[in-house]
């Protein structure tokens, strides 16, 4: 057992590669092989947003507080809110956020598969793909 105390968490900016807007990430905890899991807890800036992004085994959004969107390729935008929770299986190419006027806290858990990889990044999600429509 390994208690991680508050105050030894670091927070960082999200990299411009990951992130539209303002983001903080705060690792939870990253586990020692042969465990894979990672949480991270994010927060987003109003209309702060990821990156188009999959995961090869998938991914677990969990709503903390505020309001989000979270889109899956090819498909609407859906609003999110507290205690709210989001699967999203391996490959799917997805982003997730603020709404507009609202900040928004989650943490995100994946895996990392056989050869450590646990995100792919992909292109921005343009302001016109982000004001689209909701579903």
């Amino acid at each position: 057992m390994k208690i991680l105390s508050n105050e030894s968490r670091n927070s960082r900016k999200g990299p411009e590669e990951w992130f539209t807007g303002a983001a903080w990430i705060e690792e939870i905890v990253t586990a020692e092989a042969p465990a894979r899991v990672r949480v991270v807890r994010v927060w987003f800036e109003p209309r702060a947003r990821t990156a188009w992004h999959t995961h090869p085994l998938g991914q677990t959004l969990h709503v903390l507080a505020g309001v989000g969107r979270v889109q899956l390729k090819g498909r609407p935008a859906q609003e999110i809110r507290p205690g709210d929770t989001v699967w999203i299986a391996p490959g799917e190419v997805h982003w997730h956020g603020a709404a507009p006027g609202q900040t928004m806290v989650h943490l995100a858990i994946h895996e990392a598969n056989d050869r450590g990889v646990q995100v792919e990044w992909l292109d921005h999600v343009t302001d016109q793909e982000y004001d689209a429509p909701l579903g």
